[in-house]
């Protein structure tokens, strides 16, 4: 029975909700959580790349977000929607990584200097780059000088259009506090995108 479990679960997923995916993994078929990495790449991706910039730290926070998924799908409780699930664990995830950097580059830096210690790539500006990626490269730099807090209010809510209810069950924080860090995250972004388009 279990077999013939299997042979069924691999015919196709694809079509399958989320639920039907879960359960098909948890049974033991292994295409299903291919099917559902193909479904949440974008999400895990988008989190992990807003939070940390593009990079090898943001590849390899959205490997570890994908095996922790993995390894809770027998835990996941629907009290939520499952694109919820998985966003709450990249947040997590690259969050744990900004705080492990921290660690790091303190024992570098002073107190006094260490804002000045999460430096922002320079990125070349080149003609033949499309208009709308030089765009998103400006967003991300502008991200990347907000403190997480701030950064991952302004990613779930203004690049990934979460609700503030959705930002609020996936950090943890009351709407009034989610209203409060995307005002403040806002005011920074305008500043730090005025002075990147107009400081040349």
């Amino acid at each position: 029975h279990n077999v013939l479990m299997r042979i069924v679960d691999s015919v196709s997923t694809a079509h399958k909700t989320d639920a039907e995916l879960i359960a098909a993994v948890t049974r033991g078929a292994r295409n299903a959580f291919a099917d559902i990495v193909r479904r949440y790449e974008a999400v895990v991706a988008s989190t992990v790349i807003g939070m940390l910039g593009a990079g090898d730290a943001a590849e390899e926070a959205g490997q570890v977000a994908m095996i922790k998924i993995y390894n809770g799908l027998d835990r996941f409780r629907a009290d939520s929607s499952f694109k919820t699930y998985v966003t709450r664990i990249a947040m997590n995830t690259a969050l744990d990584e900004l705080r492990r950097r921290k660690r790091f580059l303190s024992r570098f830096f002073t107190r006094a200097d260490s804002d000045a210690a999460d430096p922002i790539d320079d990125i070349p500006a080149s003609d033949n780059v499309a208009g709308n990626l030089e765009q998103r490269q400006l967003v991300l730099n502008a991200l990347n000088q907000l403190k997480p807090e701030f950064r991952s209010v302004a990613v779930l809510r203004l690049m990934q259009g979460y609700s503030t209810a959705e930002v609020a069950a996936i950090l943890n924080l009351s709407e009034g506090t989610v209203f409060s860090r995307l005002s403040r995250a806002r005011q920074h972004l305008k500043a730090a995108l005025e002075s990147e388009i107009y400081d040349e």
